[in-house]
């Protein structure tokens, strides 16, 4: 008689996956946040939600991954900051439209349960919860044997936010003479690196490891650095600066991410050379001789997040985002419409 099959012997761990949810409990209590009800585990997660100093409240939410930054995770074997970009990618959707994260759920999905990765995982996914004043209330960690290469997973997740509705940022306040201040990007965030990656390893066939001069550090550590989450800075402009617009400058560049908040009656105008740029995209743009369009609608190129405020507020925008340790750079205006159709952008 043979014996019987258990759903382990399929590739599935079910006693492995009950410990790994213990195991990382400790790790999620370092995300605590008024509303929470209960521990993670259950079906689903529970928060409370008090509405006390919102006059009509709007709940604001996003749902993202990050792409295939995650492969160079994978080449590097560095777990610990992908989760930040999780968050970053996620919360600074909602954070655009004027709401508060309130708490955040993961998706983490292996051909094989890695409890250390997948612990490493968690441990950035609960700093970036830090970072955004946010509460990791649950998720899902998935075996899915023969789905994925080995040592490969896949992450999503899903951010729920506050807002009251009177003070929802959606862009309908934005005038002609308005100023564009450009918050500084950590570097290429997490948006790109399929361009990213054939530049550095099908055309210039470089290791992970590899030195390059420009970027004063390995490539793998530079491509690797987390995105950077706003939500602080936001609220802090949000209290009692006027802004009347924010973008958050993700896949699409400047270029796609601006046209989205700006009216129809309006263009922009971008001041190019008027930031800093990080060497990183000085790097790939030579060595993959890629246009000064092209760069302007797949990265950031230096700014990831953008406030439009009316001009005589800049200077104090500036200063507050100063204040934070925050870079930031008065990068364009608002100016009338040059043609019919909808708004345009001009790099001049």
């Amino acid at each position: 008689m043979n014996d019987t099959l258990t759903y382990a012997d399929a590739g599935v761990d079910i006693d492995k996956a009950d410990d790994f949810i213990q195991s990382i409990k400790k790790i999620v209590k370092q995300t605590p946040r008024t509303g929470v009800m209960g521990e993670i585990g259950g079906f689903g997660g529970l928060f409370s939600l008090n509405t006390e100093h919102y006059e009509r409240p709007v709940l604001v939410s996003s749902t993202d991954g990050v792409g295939t930054k995650l492969k160079i995770a994978f080449m590097t074997g560095t777990h610990d900051t992908i989760g930040i970009d999780l968050i970053a990618m996620c919360v600074n959707d909602i954070i655009v439209q004027g709401a508060r994260p309130l708490f955040f759920l993961d998706y983490l999905s292996m051909g094989c349960l890695d409890t250390e990765v997948a612990t490493s995982v968690i441990k950035g996914i609960a700093e970036g919860c830090r970072q955004a004043d946010c509460a990791l209330i649950g998720g899902e960690t998935a075996e899915m044997p023969g789905l994925y290469q080995k040592n490969e997973y896949d992450l999503a997740g899903f951010a729920v936010g506050i807002a009251d509705n009177h003070k929802i940022v959606d862009g309908t306040g934005i005038r002609v003479g308005h100023k564009l201040i450009g918050m500084a990007s950590s570097g290429l965030h997490s948006n790109g690196f399929s361009l990213v990656r054939k530049i550095c390893f099908d055309i210039l066939d470089l290791d992970i490891d590899a030195h390059i001069p420009e970027l004063d550090k390995p490539l793998g550590q530079a491509l690797l650095t987390p995105t950077i989450i706003y939500a602080s800075a936001v609220r802090n402009l949000l209290k009692d600066l006027p802004i009347h617009g924010l973008a958050h400058i993700t896949g699409g560049g400047l270029y796609d991410n601006l046209k989205r908040i700006i009216p129809r009656a309006c263009d922009l105008k971008i001041y190019k050379d008027s930031w800093e740029t990080p060497p990183v995209f000085t790097f790939l743009q030579k060595a993959g001789n890629i246009s000064d369009k092209e760069m302007m609608r797949t990265f950031n190129n230096g700014i990831g997040m953008v406030a439009v405020v009316p001009q005589d507020a800049s200077y104090d925008v500036l200063q507050r985002l100063s204040a934070m340790n925050l870079k930031a750079f008065l990068i364009g205006e608002v100016i009338e419409k040059t043609e019919s159709g909808d708004s345009d952008v001009w790099f001049l």
